[in-house]
């Protein structure tokens, strides 16, 4: 099982608490842990990556491991640690102002 966090403001929409726990088929990718997630939680389409070019929103990072992983390619293995849910890939709201 794969482990998701989201932030607040997703949990909310999508009607949980706390983090998500996915079934997600091999191989292991930003792209297949995203698509099972808008799978089992329609609601969420289109508010972490866009509709048509399903690239992620601009206030959206994507984090594993200690490391950002929002600049990677949709299709690369995530971290064995993720795979295995030893660890959560996580969703944020990035925050932007000045």
């Amino acid at each position: 099982m794969i482990r998701v966090v989201l932030p607040a403001h997703l949990r909310k929409l999508a009607h949980v608490d706390g983090e998500v726990k996915l079934g997600v088929e091999a191989p292991i990718t930003q792209r297949s842990v995203l698509d099972a997630l808008e799978a089992r939680y329609p609601m969420l389409r289109g508010t972490i990556r866009d509709h048509v070019t399903q690239k992620r929103r601009a206030f959206v990072r994507f984090f594993a491991c200690r490391k950002d992983l929002s600049h990677e390619p949709p299709d690369a293995p995530l971290p064995d640690a993720v795979a295995s849910g030893a660890e959560a890939f996580m969703i944020v709201g990035a925050i932007a102002g000045g």
